[in-house]
């Protein structure tokens, strides 16, 4: 398992550098350049999602991108197919580090490193039995952070691919809807997701997903407290 962390630990940086030194300019250009050619667009975007995890390329430009190409009525179940078709390799590489391909294995850290991991590991499993896999995925859709980690916490918690389709379905609509209708309309492709919709959509998805979570929430807290209600009464 340390092999397999230390493996984890290349890509997350090489994803890292390729995303920050990634040629944004460069790859506006070529979508510009071919957007009158629908053959050529076509293979472009399908290398542009093929490439996203490569590169940690963000979700919401891509579907600018596919709007600015295609419009609303074509661009958002590509861009939706898209986006839930690039979660799958991130996944299943987190869930093969994590081990949850093996059940045999099991990471192990020692000091500040192995405790600040645990505790993230257990937090976020904590999350999806609490919301469930389906609701826990979509409500991390929901909330603005990005796709990956959303994919590798889904991942390292055992959510099966089924939960983590169905979920990101879901909970990428409302971003990649928004984001299509930006790209569609825009005279001109840019890198900057959706312009002056990105605070109004942020605040109404958190809001969303807030709601999806506050019932499981509830129950966790009334659970816990009777829990410790009735631990107090053996005790007295």
């Amino acid at each position: 398992m340390r092999t397999r962390a230390f493996i984890g630990a290349v890509l997350s940086c090489a994803i890292l550098a390729a995303g920050v030194l990634g040629p944004s300019s460069a790859i506006l250009g070529l979508v510009e350049s071919a957007a009158n050619d629908p053959l050529l667009f076509g293979l472009l975007v399908v290398g542009l999602y093929l490439v996203r995890p490569l590169l940690a390329l963000p979700t919401t430009p891509l579907a600018v991108v596919v709007g600015y190409g295609y419009g609303v009525t074509l661009g958002v179940p590509i861009a939706l197919l898209g986006v839930v078709t690039t979660v799958l390799p991130v996944f299943v590489v987190a869930r093969w580090i994590a081990g949850r391909d093996d059940p045999s294995c099991s990471t192990s850290f020692d000091g500040l490193l192995g405790t600040t991991l645990e505790r993230t590991g257990t937090a976020v499993t904590r999350y999806y039995d609490t919301a469930g896999p389906i609701r826990g995925v979509v409500a991390s859709r929901l909330a603005p952070i990005p796709s990956d980690i959303s994919t590798c916490a889904a991942a390292v918690s055992g959510v099966r691919v089924r939960h983590l389709l169905v979920g990101t379905a879901i909970g990428e609509l409302p971003w990649t809807v928004a984001a299509v209708i930006v790209g569609s309309s825009a005279a001109t492709v840019t890198a900057g997701g959706v312009g002056e919709l990105g605070l109004t959509l942020t605040v109404a998805c958190i809001v969303a997903a807030a709601a999806l979570l506050a019932g499981p929430a509830y129950r966790a807290v009334q659970t816990r407290t009777q829990t410790r209600s009735r631990g107090r009464s053996t005790d007295s």
